[in-house]
């Protein structure tokens, strides 16, 4: 009888080759980016962390931008300090790594057992090697040499700014920067055709804009209607998009009321006042919406509601406070209700518009994986019966479609 020997091998060190593979990159200049993601670590609020290269003092160094949900925080390292950072980051603190080179696309993944798994990919198409200059202008998302902007008088013939209009250029910056990130951690992909709706589009700088960004930024296959109540203004804004040939762009005459649901990849309700909004969510949920933007303005139907706690009368009893207490109150519900619904949700300061102080915006992003619903809902009762509130707009939409119980 012959007994045949059997060898066990031994399991992939995946983290050293990731490692190997980023030294590689760095090496043959050929990094692009490094994202770590699936955060399990005990900082609040923190998501991500995207690195990038940048040269600072004629040194390279791995530029650190912390992702928090409402703020992002940067840090750079040289790169052998920086390298040893990732390694130690992963995997205790974050679970997955995506290394993005020329011409490899690395991710590195764990398991909540601990299980290492490593993908390696061709880069598909050629790349460009990112700018590495640290002291550069800011960013902008759009160029001032885009027609639409001399069309709707942001700039001159010559493609320069007036000066009345600087304002406005910082606004729509803000805009597409928001969508800009917001896209990047969504699940929408630009090879496939991204809708989008504009409810209250008026004179169309934010319209045109996002399918300008589309478009011509991000190569990617945009169609992209704007809702407005003024014909006048929807005449103005088909003529122009016609004029400058903005392909998938067209205007409409309506409100998020009239317009029938139709499926959305992006929904956008800037300054719609009290319940406009509310019915702006429901529009962007019921569409099946993967990005929501919206930027409330008033709060009427949960002041008339709110029975301020006794303990907080004396400081309610000013005007001023309960119109504070009613805007927080009801975008926080706002908030809880897309996150009940499938949704990460954030709720932060946005430049004012030109007609507007408000400059609160509330972004929602929908989620791989939704959060527990019932917990939510629960938050949102205790929410309700604390300040004596009867309905909320959203809520009542909500159920009635059978999206919350």
């Amino acid at each position: 009888m012959s007994v045949t020997a059997t060898t066990t091998q031994p399991a992939p060190d995946h983290h050293a080759q990731f490692l190997s593979l980023l030294d590689t990159s760095l090496s043959q200049n050929s990094f692009i980016k490094l994202v770590l993601a699936k955060y399990v670590g005990s900082e609040a609020e923190l998501q991500r962390i995207i690195i990038k290269l940048t040269t600072i003092k004629e040194q390279p160094h791995l530029s650190f931008v912390y992702r928090y949900k409402t703020r992002d925080i940067t840090k750079n390292f040289l790169l052998a300090e920086g390298v040893e950072m990732i390694a130690g980051l992963l995997p205790d603190a974050f679970k997955n790594a995506h290394l993005l080179s020329l011409n490899d696309e690395v991710q590195l993944e764990y398991s909540k057992k601990g299980k290492s798994t490593l993908f390696k990919s061709k880069a598909q198409q050629e790349r460009e090697a990112p700018s590495v200059e640290h002291d550069r202008e800011k960013k902008r998302y759009l160029e001032l040499t885009r027609p639409f902007l001399t069309d709707l008088g942001v700039t001159n013939k010559q493609h320069e700014l007036i000066p009345a209009m600087s304002r406005k250029w910082k606004q729509i910056n803000k805009f597409i920067e928001v969508f800009s990130h917001a896209l990047s951690s969504s699940p929408l992909a630009l090879d496939q055709p991204i809708k989008v709706a504009d409810f209250g589009s008026g004179k169309g700088y934010l319209t045109f804009a996002i399918h300008d960004y589309l478009r011509n930024t991000l190569q990617a296959e945009g169609n992209v209607t704007g809702v407005e109540l003024r014909e006048d203004m929807v005449t103005l804004c088909n003529t122009a998009a016609e004029r400058l040939e903005h392909p998938g762009l067209i205007f409409e005459h309506g409100d998020v009321r009239s317009v029938a649901p139709s499926a959305l990849d992006v929904m956008i309700a800037l300054h719609a006042c009290d319940i406009a909004t509310d019915y702006a969510i429901h529009m962007g949920i019921r569409s099946g919406a993967s990005i929501i933007m919206c930027s409330p303005c008033c709060h009427k139907q949960i002041r008339l509601q709110i029975q301020s706690p006794t303990l907080l009368r004396p400081m309610l009893q000013y005007g001023l406070h309960m119109g504070q207490q009613a805007e927080m109150v009801t975008d926080s519900l706002r908030a809880l209700l897309l996150e009940a619904c499938g949704y990460e949700t954030k709720v932060f300061e946005f430049i004012s518009l030109e007609h507007t102080n408000k400059n609160k915006m509330i972004l929602a992003v929908k989620r791989a994986e939704p959060l527990k619903q019932p917990e939510l809902l629960a938050k949102i009762q205790e929410l309700k019966t604390f300040y004596g509130i009867q309905e909320h707009c959203l809520e009542t939409l909500l159920q009635a479609d059978g999206y919350i119980n």
